[in-house]
């Protein structure tokens, strides 16, 4: 017969008990480690899944904000997808926004200065914020003459990669939400607010567009006073630099664009001494050659980015030049082609019978593949060459690089 013990039953039952919380205890950890990893995952998504959407906008008015006024609030995508808002700075003394972009050649002569202003101030509890405004319906590819990128998204990413901001870049390329309340008149225009976040100046960075003139000085001064909690001496400066593409001036872009696809083509045809004579060069243009065929696909894929580079370039010292190896009997194929394309620049058909001796004229490194782009100094140097299609990016830092080219004025 088994005797009841209540010290026994007791001790079981407090044990029970102990046991049950624990294991809640266990179970809360898990629940929240898996809300935790969830949210985590879900942000992590949010950051690689960003797609932007360029919107055409209504025309309106922007007036650049005054000082004292509030700053606005805003939610915008960082280059790596993360959302930022106006609170995600409230920590900072002084809270610095300075509108720029990719392609202007001012803002790409002023990042350098941005980049050592913000680790000069790493202590000084500054935080320091970029607004990319620009939309690309707005953009011509001929202002994009001084850099090798131009203002979208994907292109910011790559900026922000290759100079290794210490800031967020953030997008506002698709409707000016942010950028349109702020009132930005050129890039790049720095915005500076105190702790209340009141506007305490407006305008540039400093007064020499040059690399190695300056160092910021009017925005430095700014903010130093800002944190000293004074006026600021000149509150508003004039700016200088690339004017803002909002999505709502298209006329001039438009324009452009319809005159350049309704450029004529034509086409000539050349011999193997003519062709050397490309090679040598006599121009004073930095000259890109590529040559191609109407039955090669990775030509006929690719040509059309070259004829944007050329548009992107053709303003300054450059010039892009076509040498179509079809057979001469089909010349009326290549034009038809080229128009299409709106190839309205030098192009060729060669017209003799042996291509072996068309690869030792133009380059005796080439293997013989197409399509075939060179890059030729004034002389002949080639300072470039890739058999198969070429890696537009390269190519286009291969033309702004050149000593002919370069990035600022």
């Amino acid at each position: 017969m088994i005797k009841y013990n209540p010290s026994l039953v007791g001790r079981f039952f407090t044990l029970f008990i102990q046991v049950a919380f624990f294991t809640s205890i266990v179970l809360s950890y898990n629940s929240c480690d898996y809300v935790a990893r969830k949210q985590k995952s879900e942000k992590d998504s949010a950051i690689t899944t960003f797609k932007p959407n360029p919107q055409k906008v209504e025309k309106q008015e922007v007036k650049t904000m005054e000082i004292g006024e509030k700053a606005f609030d805003f939610n915008l995508p960082d280059v790596s997808g993360r959302y930022y808002a106006l609170s995600d700075f409230n920590s900072a003394d002084v809270l610095v926004i300075i509108f720029t972009c990719n392609h202007c050649p001012t803002a790409q002569a002023y990042e350098d200065r941005i980049i050592q202003f913000v680790d000069d101030y790493k202590d000084k509890n500054i935080a320091v914020v970029a607004i990319m405004p620009n939309s690309m319906y707005s953009l011509l590819l001929e202002e994009c003459a001084y850099s090798d990128l131009d203002d979208t998204y994907e292109s910011m990413i790559i900026r922000a990669k290759d100079k290794h901001y210490n800031f967020p870049y953030l997008y506002d390329g698709d409707d000016h939400a942010v950028s349109a309340r702020y009132g930005p008149t050129a890039t790049p225009h720095a915005f500076v607010f105190n702790k209340k976040r009141e506007l305490t100046y407006k305008g540039r960075l400093d007064n020499s567009e040059k690399p190695g003139t300056a160092n910021t000085e009017d925005l430095r001064a700014a903010v130093d006073k800002t944190l000293a909690g004074l006026v600021v001496t000149n509150p508003e400066t004039k700016v200088f630099g690339c004017s803002i593409k909002w999505a709502w001036k298209t006329e001039w872009t438009d324009k452009i664009n319809n005159d350049w696809i309704t450029k004529p083509v034509t086409l000539e045809k050349i011999e193997k001494e003519d062709i050397a004579g490309l090679i040598k060069s006599n121009s004073s243009k930095l000259r890109l050659i590529n040559i191609w065929a109407t039955w090669c696909g990775p030509c006929v894929i690719e040509y059309p980015e070259l004829i944007k580079i050329n548009r992107m370039y053709c303003n300054r010292d450059f010039e892009f030049i076509s040498i179509s190896v079809d057979k001469p009997e089909n010349m009326d194929k290549v034009l038809k082609f080229l128009t299409s394309r709106y190839s309205a620049v030098q192009n060729y058909i060669f017209t003799g019978s042996d291509k072996y001796t068309l690869i030792d004229i133009v380059d005796p490194e080439w293997d013989g593949s197409l399509p075939y782009s060179i890059l030729v100094e004034p002389g002949g140097k080639i300072v470039y060459s890739v058999a198969g299609p070429v890696d537009l990016l390269a190519l286009k830092r291969a033309i702004i690089e050149n000593q002919l080219m370069g990035r600022y004025y």
